[in-house]
């Protein structure tokens, strides 16, 4: 039987953030929470344990303004990660399916199975429900609201408080619940998300995920974004609908060099915008996250109107640099 594991962690860090931070480990997870949902969404269990911190081991005042949490607890009655993750890990057993509210805890979690050298149980790729972006996607028009929020918005409040493991997962839980009685399970569901802390390092473990109103692709590591930009499958814009390779409109293009946009069109379904996020791996390998998604006029005048403010922008920067140079000449 399928069981969904929501679970949250608190971790602390360093005092002077990256200054004195490990590389490669820069939160140390102090607690774990979780409750097990079966295949109807209710609730059959609980895990939650306190873990005794080993590399930063003063507790940063954000993490102690937040959760309430004092070192003397951690060390009275925290266990070591090991022990911890050991036990939540078979508490999860197999086969089942994550969730979180947002992106971060599995890749820490993950980091921190890493750090103390533990072989990593979970399948690769690994796909898990972000509830944060579930409700985002089906009651926020995309905007991504806390925790908090959403809780109070769907009037699921109790008298447990927030940002302690446990809490955090029992209400995820709770408007995970909610968004199935809601908009129901066959829809919901189809929107999984993918954890990004193994990146595919071959083409053939490149990933190609298609949902209802969009496609995804994460790339393999290339040595450059102009390495990136130079690949066929970063490069093209296929529609998802018809599988038609599309010539494209507006070209890639970047107002920041971290994102790019382009559009094309495909004459059965109209206007196709894409969008490609460069993620560093170092200070020059990247991989690459693709997302295509179909838009109507509205959406493709906004990426035409951003292309033309790029391009002024540009203009303007290259006006300024030959003024600076002519008077530097001049001088």
């Amino acid at each position: 039987m399928k069981n969904y594991i929501v679970f949250d962690l608190e971790w602390n860090q360093s005092l002077h953030g990256k200054t004195d931070s490990i590389e490669d480990f820069p939160f140390e997870i102090i607690e774990i929470g979780a409750i097990k949902l079966d295949s109807n969404f209710s609730l059959v269990d609980e895990f939650h344990r306190l873990i005794r911190p080993q590399v930063y081991t003063k507790m940063h005042y954000a993490i102690s303004e937040v959760t309430h949490m004092k070192m003397t607890e951690l060390q009275d009655h925290g266990e070591d990660f090991v022990t911890v993750v050991k036990a939540f890990i078979n508490w999860c057993g197999k086969d089942s399916v994550y969730c979180t509210w947002g992106t971060m805890d599995l890749t820490e979690l993950q980091r921190n199975m890493n750090h103390y050298g533990l072989d990593n149980p979970f399948p690769n790729p690994l796909f898990y429900y972000d509830i944060q972006k579930l409700y985002a996607i089906f009651y926020k028009n995309g905007a991504k609201p806390s925790l908090d929020s959403a809780v109070n918005e769907l009037n699921l409040m109790e008298e447990r408080a927030f940002h302690r493991a446990l809490d955090d997962a029992y209400y995820t839980g709770r408007v995970l619940k909610q968004m199935i009685t809601d908009i129901g399970p066959g829809q919901l569901l189809l929107y999984q998300s993918t954890d990004y802390y193994r990146i595919p390092v071959s083409k053939a473990e490149e990933i190609h995920i298609l949902f209802p109103d969009y496609s995804k692709y994460v790339s393999r590591v290339f040595p450059s974004k102009e390495d990136a930009l130079k690949e066929r499958t970063v490069a093209e814009m296929k529609c998802y609908k018809c599988g038609r390779n599309l010539r494209k409109k507006i070209r890639w293009f970047t107002p920041n060099q971290k994102i790019y946009y382009a559009l094309a069109i495909c004459p059965e379904h109209g206007y196709l915008k894409g969008k490609l996020r460069m993620k560093r791996v170092d200070d020059l390998k990247v991989y690459v996250v693709k997302t295509l998604k179909l838009t109507d006029n509205s959406g493709a005048e906004q990426i035409i109107s951003r292309k033309s403010e790029v391009r002024k922008k540009r203009t303007k920067r290259n006006r300024e640099k030959r003024l600076r140079k002519n008077k530097t000449f001049i001088s």
